[in-house]
Order: C-alpha cells, then structure tokens, then sequence
C-alpha cells in the first residue's frame, strides 16, 4: 500500500511520540508498504518552527526521512487543479493540500484528524 502521512504523524513517528496510535506505527513499519512524506509537510513545518510554533531542526527531519526510507513526495500542477474542487470539509491548507495530493496520486493519507479524514474514504484515520 502507498502511504502518504500527514504532518503530525511525521512528527509523532520521528519522535516516538505516544499519540502515536498503533495502527499507524504498524502501517507506517510495515516493509510491504511505501511511505511518502510530502514537500507541503516540510514547508508546513518549516512556517511553524519560523513563527515560534514548533522547535524543531527541518535538516534533521529531511536526514530522518531516507533513513527511514521514506519517499518524498514533491507538488505538481495536477494536486493542485485536485485542491480546486475539494468541498470546504477543513480550511488549513496544508491539509487541504495532502488531501489534494493522495487523492490525485493516488495514496492512502493517514491522519489523526477527523476533518480531513471526511474527504475520501481512503484517507485512513488513525
């Protein structure tokens, strides 16, 4: 299965976090799946960590996604033509974007928000 996670899945996986559900740490661990880590994500984490929301190293965290042999996965045209016609389901628009992104790939996005999770059946909450 093609994986896609969404930002604070990223951030709760990197950090061993125990919000972390166990389902998402056997998906996310399990060799016969490919995990995906959108550019939209390091830009959403980077604007945190600029406007003092989150403490965190982005050089660090893009080391950590080969080391955990995830795929990046960069913004095309087409994800964002998908973005036009979503429904107003969620109004953050780096989610908007990801929900974008898996729909058009496509990929399973796995969140821990229930918002998002409205968009497709494939988005996967966790």
């Amino acid at each position: 299965m093609k994986l896609l996670l969404d930002t604070h899945i990223l951030l709760w996986w990197l950090n061993d976090d125990e919000k972390l559900s166990e389902n998402a740490r056997q998906l996310i661990k399990n060799s016969d799946n490919d995990i995906y880590v959108s550019h939209v994500s390091l830009w959403e984490i980077q604007i945190k960590v600029m406007t003092g929301k989150l403490n965190v190293d982005l050089a660090a965290i893009i080391q950590q996604l080969s080391e955990n042999n995830f795929q990046q996965l960069p913004s095309h045209t087409n994800h964002i033509l998908i973005l036009a016609k979503l429904p107003p389901h969620h109004q953050d628009p780096f989610d908007r974007m990801l929900v974008s992104q898996a729909l058009s790939e496509p990929l399973h996005l796995i969140t821990h928000d229930k918002f998002v999770s409205r968009y497709s059946e494939s988005i996967i909450l966790v």
